[in-house]
C-alpha cells in the first residue's frame, strides 16, 4: 500500500470534523470538487467510503471514526516538527562541555573560559581534554565540542576561526648573567626544551635557519616544574608569549623578546562541520572568541 499525502490527511480531518465537504472545502481553502476528488482518494486507500452522506451532513463510519484519534495525533506531531527550532539556555543547562586543548592553554586560556562558562551556565561543568592524534575522531563523534590551539592537522570538514596570532619570547631567572639577551649570547646559553606543543616545530626551523643548535641541558614535557627549574639555574626557555608572559608573571621571572626571528603562528578555535548550526556548540565557541581574543 502506497503512503498517503499529508494533505489528504488534513483533508480527512478537515471533514470529520466540520461534517461537511463543503465547510471542508473553505478551511482549507480548497474548491469543492477538489474535495471531492481527494475524498474518492481517501476511500480507495483505505478501501471504506469512510463517510456516508446523511440529513444531518457526513457522517463517520466506524474506520474514520477509528482513524481520527490516529491522524489527528499524527498531524500534531508533524506541525510540531515543522515549528520546531533547537535552542539553547546556559542559565538552564546541566551540559558538560568538552574543550581540547594544550598544556599552556590550561593555565593561560582554561581560568578565563571556565569563569565564563560558569557564569553564564552555573550548572554546567567543562572537560578539558588533549591536543593528540584522536582528536578529529573525537570532535566529528562529539567526544569533544571544541578544540582551541595551533592544530594544522584538522581541514577537511572541520570549521576554524582565529582567536589571536602568538609570537615568541625567551624567559629566564630575574637577574640572569647574561643580561640584555643577544643572538651570540642565545646561542651560547644552556637551555631547558619543553618537548611537548604543536608550535614547536616553528622554534626548530627558526633554529636551524639561523644556523643554532642550541645546548639543551634539561627536557621536559610539560610546562610543570619550569619556573622552579628557571629560578633556580641559569637555564633560558624559548616558549610562546602567552605562556611565557603568565609563567613570568607568575614566578617573577625574566622575559625577553627573542634574538632569533620565528614565525608567528595562528591560535585558532576549531570545531567540526556536523556541529556549525547546532545552538549549544555555537554558544560556546560565541562564549570562548568573547572571552579569550582580548587576552592577548
Amino acid at each position: 500500500m502506497p503512503d498517503i499525502d499529508l494533505r489528504l490527511l488534513r483533508l480527512f480531518l478537515a471533514v470529520y470534523e466540520t461534517g461537511s465537504t463543503t465547510r471542508a472545502a473553505v478551511r482549507l481553502g480548497l474548491s469543492q470538487p477538489s474535495v471531492s476528488i481527494g475524498l474518492g482518494q481517501l476511500r480507495a486507500h483505505y478501501g471504506d467510503p469512510l463517510f456516508v452522506q446523511m440529513p444531518g451532513g457526513m457522517t463517520p463510519t466506524p474506520l474514520a471514526d477509528h482513524l481520527a484519534g490516529p491522524i489527528r495525533r499524527a498531524l500534531d506531531d508533524v506541525g510540531t516538527l515543522s515549528a520546531y527550532r533547537a535552542g539553547f539556555d546556559p542559565s538552564r543547562s546541566t551540559r558538560r562541555f568538552r574543550i581540547a586543548m594544550s598544556d599552556a592553554s590550561h593555565l593561560t586560556l582554561l581560568p578565563h573560559l571556565f569563569a565564563a562558562i560558569r557564569r553564564a551556565a552555573p550548572h554546567s561543568s567543562l572537560e578539558a581534554s588533549p591536543i593528540d592524534a584522536g582528536l578529529g575522531e573525537r570532535l566529528s563523534s562529539g567526544a569533544a565540542d571544541i578544540a582551541i590551539g595551533l592544530i594544522p592537522g584538522l581541514e577537511a570538514g572541520f570549521y576554524q576561526r582565529v582567536l589571536y596570532y602568538q609570537g615568541w619570547v625567551a624567559i629566564h631567572r630575574a637577574g640572569h648573567p647574561l643580561g640584555l639577551l643577544t643572538r651570540d649570547s642565545y646561542a651560547g646559553a644552556d637551555h631547558v626544551e619543553v618537548t611537548n606543543g604543536t608550535g614547536q616545530s616553528l622554534l626548530h626551523t627558526a633554529l636551524e635557519a639561523a644556523g643554532i643548535t642550541r645546548r639543551i641541558a634539561l627536557s621536559l614535557p610539560g610546562f610543570l616544574g619550569l619556573p622552579s627549574v628557571l629560578t633556580g639555574s641559569d637555564l633560558i626557555a624559548t616558549l610562546p608569549r602567552h605562556i611565557g608572559t603568565a609563567l613570568s608573571r607568575q614566578a617573577g621571572l625574566g622575559i625577553s623578546d627573542c634574538p632569533i626571528p620565528i614565525d608567528s603562528f595562528q591560535v585558532k578555535v576549531h570545531w567540526h562541520a556536523r556541529v556549525q548550526a547546532d545552538p549549544t556548540n555555537a554558544w560556546l565557541r560565541e562564549t570562548a572568541f568573547a572571552t579569550l581574543a582580548h587576552l592577548v
